[in-house]
């Protein structure tokens, strides 16, 4: 069979399994089974696989038809422009985090450190860079994108998981950043050896009861650590806030002051729960809601 049929053939299988993009995962399945881009693979269209090649590829759309993540089947997910390397030990980077990494770097450079906005300066020296915590890390998609976007900042990427952090010690080698990344094992801001000025967040904040409903890529493939975020979905969320909460109420007894801006990304519909936790944790606190570009929240700026 040459391409065209492999593929024709790949559509109807995956189709048959329930998977929502069949034609787009049948094309790019077979590109990584030949070596090719999906340019290339239409281009030679009707080129004949060997056996090898095809059976390899029979593989890949068993585990998809399976309901494996492509990006867990390929080894690899693009977010904000850059390429990471991902595996089942880390959650798949979303599109709506992109929103998340956006609001951060606004943020940073709004920023003023010693009575000036220190990221519009093109030095970079240690004393002019920006401290920003990424907790709960995972693959370090965030973490290395403020890294590359955001030159003068220093920035710690929090997780508990050891083979998470592997994972984005890997990604931050493959963006040439591992000496402005310090990844850090441990529990939200306990891990931290020093002030931070920005905390950005994308922690577990699936409700428990909604976690069944997900679908099979998510449900049975995806750490459920890092989706898990409790009965309502906020208990990572409270806990961080009650941390940042203590470094501000204790700040002459060895904690560390709080943040100036904490970002956190949310559940669609947790909005104004959110904002009520903040208010109730952290009063006095200016708190502001950001949509996505479906109309969803998912971004709380905490300042």
């Amino acid at each position: 069979m040459d391409i065209g049929e492999h593929i024709r053939k790949a559509v109807e299988q995956l189709d048959r399994a329930g998977c929502d993009t069949p034609r787009l995962d049948a094309e790019l399945l077979l590109g990584h089974a030949l070596g090719l881009s999906r340019a290339q693979l239409i281009a030679r269209w009707d080129q004949v696989p060997s056996a090898d090649q095809a059976e390899a590829y029979l593989a890949l759309l068993g585990r998809r038809a399976r309901r494996e993540p492509l990006a867990y089947i390929v080894g690899r997910k693009e977010f904000f422009g850059l390429e990471f390397e991902v595996d089942r030990s880390v959650l798949i980077p979303r599109p709506e985090t992109e929103l998340l990494v956006e609001r951060a770097i606004e943020t940073a450079r709004q920023i003023d450190q010693s009575g000036r906005e220190i990221l519009r300066s093109a030095q970079n020296d240690a004393g002019c860079r920006l401290h920003i915590a990424d907790i709960g890390t995972g693959s370090g998609a965030i973490a290395v994108s403020l890294a590359v976007s955001l030159r003068e900042a220093s920035i710690y990427a929090v997780d508990r998981s050891a083979a998470a952090l592997a994972t984005a010690a890997r990604n931050c080698a493959r963006h040439g950043v591992e000496d402005r990344v310090r990844l850090l094992q441990g529990d939200l801001l306990a891990a931290l050896p020093e002030p931070v000025d920005m905390i950005v967040a994308n922690l577990p904040y699936v409700g428990r009861a909604e976690l069944e409903t997900l679908a099979p890529e998510i449900r049975c493939f995806e750490p459920a650590e890092a989706l898990d975020g409790g009965a309502d979905g906020m208990d990572l969320i409270r806990r961080l806030l009650a941390q940042v909460a203590s470094q501000a109420q204790r700040p002459r007894r060895g904690k560390m002051p709080p943040p100036q801006v904490i970002l956190l990304e949310i559940g669609a519909m947790q909005g104004q729960a959110v904002i009520e936790l903040v208010e109730e944790i952290l009063g006095g606190a200016e708190v502001s809601l950001t949509q996505d570009y479906a109309g969803f929240d998912r971004i709380v700026t905490v300042r």
